[in-house]
């Protein structure tokens, strides 16, 4: 039926018509995207899905909506190239909901970035009692300001009993930590050694370097002697070292502001998210400075004010703290007829989060503590209850970081997007949710340049009568090992109780692959990263972003960069620097960025490939060397598989063909670890670690941006690292993974205040024959599906 809708809608508007798409690996793609329907895009790892859906569809909707608003509006945007593409015609405006984390704003959490606890401060300066005053009250992002202000409250709830009432503007963020919930306690030795000089290095904080001008903003200042140790400083040149305030200075005859170390720190450090500074940076913070909840406030970030009203006997900072599920049945508690509109919405968002598994969260979680699947899902919260109808929702894997006993839920969800009336996009690799798309479109045949073609569009069931990649492991299973490994011995976890853990007591065996699952929020991670991180052998192969800067790759990362220069030098008679676009062998004009950056004042940047070395960022000179016919930009060029076969082993050592074993084989040298995905990311950090043995890897959902067909050689690689001595503990939803597994220990039975148990531990076997868990009912269904079968 949806084919032939695809197929009678050709001639009309009801498709999305690509043609000629050559973004990034697509080669000349034509294609036609049935409107209002759910359409399923598939294919292996690099295959072009995203350069399809995001890079192509999306960012042209992006790039014509923000060509709407006025030209004074749009230079405060980022500014979006037109896609590679000859015609791309009837597309709609464009909502994605994707993975990437919910940024570094220390101030948002789940409550903030859904508009939920906006809903909540409405609430409670309408019914909540003593009167407190305007919603902003109860904001812990506002401090206290003047002004005054009058206000229609319903008494009680009852909108028969409405009364005017005047009140005092003011925020509610307690003034102790400024709203953002704890404090911190600075060890100044960590920032200073007392020992030296300004002149000398003394300060010890990551950029401030003797000679740099953080430094030179103290040692110039005039306030102090850049010669004289700070152990000698008076008390008076102490305070103004490390915590005078702001002060117009001129150095150089530059006016500068001068402020106390302290302070300093404090503002460019300690008041973003920890998660979103540099490795060193927040080593460096995680040494210096001890966080604690904010004693004022008792971490609500609230002052007492905003707390002393209550509903129900509930403050807002009460509300907040409230795992979802008991928030939903509060809220069905208020009996207030005057306000019952704004409660029904509220309830129904509510119910939302629990509709979407995310029922265990609370609305106080920081935002950037959300996994990415949390995040994606997060975010369609805000789209559940939208009346906008008739536009394009994007998704990027939205099973991911689920449950098997989740996905249902989320298909519902999906479903219910599409029957509003929208066209619905999503990139993603489980059976689950393939099973329920209209349309599948699935590109392939390979990764990188091996991909970027259209192989199948059509039917589930066309897809799975296919002679595709696709279609021939739609209904592929792992089965359930005849015998499993013995454990050579026990990581031993006692008494674990971060988080949701009910003192947890565990032996994780050694020598053998363990799955650690249960539904999303179950306690799966704070078991492992909670207890083991940390310990002596124990490696975190997570999919966390990569730190670095613009010029960072896949070469640099994995250190396979600098073999590659000592040979072009050797094979040359020059310097290996000559062959680093970072140092001499940078394009004069480009200085080896390979794009030109164009300021337009206060307007968004404009980048443009360099004319000179196209691209590639290195001058003109060094492109004249050459290795066994390549030059140093052809290298780079080149997909990891290639590299393998084109570089002598001397050069490529093994990273090369761990790069393969992981199924990065399609990612090229040179390119941006910007561009890679979380579980690319994930599965080059295994790569690198991979040369060690005798290592206890954690790996987190590393089945993430996986294709069916590629699970299997996971599972493959997963068996060389234990047989080579190795431990191996997965955290994952994937039931290949769990029926390929020696052990299994499974976490619930359910999430937050319902989960933080082993609710069993032992082999797949085991748990398909007698476990009575959810994780038991699916990989039942799993193994004992047969191949073509409904499932």
């Amino acid at each position: 039926m949806a084919a032939a809708s695809a197929e009678n809608a050709a001639d009309s508007h009801e498709v999305i018509r690509v043609r000629g798409a050559r973004e990034n690996n697509l080669d000349g793609v034509d294609v036609d995207v049935p409107k209002r329907r759910l359409t399923v895009f598939t294919g292996v790892s690099g295959s072009g899905k995203s350069s399809l859906v995001f890079g192509t569809i999306a960012a042209e909707s992006r790039r014509l909506i923000n060509e709407t608003y006025p030209t004074f509006v749009q230079q405060f945007m980022a500014q979006i190239a037109r896609p590679e593409v000859d015609a791309l015609e009837n597309i709609s405006p464009a909502i994605i909901v994707d993975q990437e984390r919910m940024g570094a704003n220390a101030r948002s959490t789940v409550g903030t970035a859904t508009d939920v606890h906006a809903m909540l401060r409405v609430l409670f300066s309408r019914i909540g009692e003593p009167f407190v005053g305007s919603p902003q009250a109860f904001s812990f992002n506002v401090p206290s300001v003047s002004g005054a202000g009058e206000i229609t409250v319903a008494v009680g709830g009852d909108a028969g009993r409405a009364e005017r009432r005047s009140f005092q503007v003011t925020g509610g963020m307690c003034p102790d930590c400024e709203g953002l919930g704890e404090v911190s306690d600075i060890d100044i030795d960590e920032l200073v050694d007392r020992s030296k000089s300004l002149n000398e290095g003394a300060i010890r904080v990551p950029g401030y370097s003797a000679d740099g001008w953080m430094v030179r903003g103290y040692s110039e200042s005039g306030l102090l002697d850049p010669d004289k140790p700070v152990a000698d400083y008076t008390d008076a040149e102490l305070a103004d070292f490390l915590y005078k305030e702001p002060t117009k200075i001129k150095i150089q005859s530059i006016n500068m502001t001068y402020e106390g170390l302290v302070p300093r720190v404090t503002k460019s450090m300690l008041q973003k998210d920890r998660d979103a500074l540099q490795p060193h940076v927040r080593a460096f913070v995680e040494r210096a400075v001890k966080f604690m909840p904010c004693p004022a406030c008792d971490g609500t970030r609230l002052n007492a004010g905003a707390r002393s009203a209550k509903i129900a006997g509930a403050s807002i900072a009460d509300a907040a703290a409230m795992q979802i599920t008991d928030l939903a049945a509060w809220l069905a508690s208020i009996d207030a007829p005057g306000v019952e509109p704004l409660l029904a919405g509220l309830r129904a968002t509510v119910q939302s989060f629990i509709d979407i598994g995310l029922g265990y969260l609370s609305l106080d979680r920081s935002s950037g503590t959300l996994s990415g699947g949390e995040a994606q899902r997060t975010k369609m919260i805000r789209h559940l209850g939208s009346s906008l109808t008739d536009v394009t929702y994007v998704f990027d894997e939205p099973t991911a970081g689920l449950h098997p006993h989740d996905i249902q839920r989320m298909n519902d969800l999906l479903r219910g997007l599409r029957d509003k009336g929208n066209t619905v996009l999503v990139v993603e690799h489980k059976p689950e949710v393939i099973e329920i798309a209209d349309h599948v479109i699935d590109l392939g045949p390979g990764a990188g340049r091996h991909g970027g073609r259209v192989q199948f569009t059509g039917t589930v069931a066309e897809l799975r009568a296919s002679d595709t990649l696709t279609g021939r492991h739609l209904d592929h299973r792992a089965q359930l090992k005849p015998a499993v490994r013995s454990a050579s011995g026990v990581l031993e976890i006692r008494g674990a109780t971060a988080n949701n853990l009910r003192s947890v007591d565990v032996d994780i065996p050694l020598g053998a692959l363990t799955v650690v699952t249960g539904v999303a929020g179950s306690g799966k991670s704070s078991l492992i990263h909670g207890s083991l991180a940390g310990r002596e052998g124990v490696v975190v192969v997570d999919q966390s972003p990569i730190r670095g800067n613009r010029r960072s790759s896949p070469a640099t990362y994995t250190g396979l960069l600098d073999p590659i220069r000592l040979a072009f030098a050797k094979a040359n008679g020059v310097k290996p620097a000559l062959f680093s676009a970072n140092s001499q062998g940078a394009c004069p004009a480009c200085k080896g960025l390979g794009v030109i950056v164009t300021k337009l004042g206060i307007t968004a940047s404009v980048e443009t490939e360099c004319d000179v070395c196209r691209g590639s960022g290195f001058s003109p000179e060094v492109l004249r060397y050459t290795l066994d016919g390549r030059t140093i930009a052809d290298v780079l060029a080149l997909s990891a598989a290639e590299a393998a076969e084109a570089l002598p082993a001397r050069v490529a050592g093994g990273i090369l063909s761990r790069l393969i074993d992981v199924g990065l084989g399609y990612i090229t040298l040179g390119q941006a670890l910007s561009t890679l995905s979380g579980g690319e990311r994930q599965r080059l950090k295994l790569a690198i670690s991979m040369a060690t043995s005798g290592s206890v890897y954690i790996l987190d959902e590393p089945t993430t941006g996986l294709h069916l067909a590629d699970v299997d050689n996971l599972l493959a690689l997963l068996d060389r690292l234990v047989d080579a001595g190795n431990s191996v503990i997965v955290i994952e939803h994937h039931q290949a993974l769990m029926a390929h597994a020696d052990h299994i220990i499974d976490i619930g039975p359910g999430a937050g205040r319902d989960g933080g148990r082993i609710v069993f531990e032992g082999s797949p076997a085991d748990l398909v024959a007698g476990g009575d868990t959810l994780t038991a009912e699916h990989l039942r269904r799993y193994v004992g599906t047969s191949a073509g079968s409904d499932r």
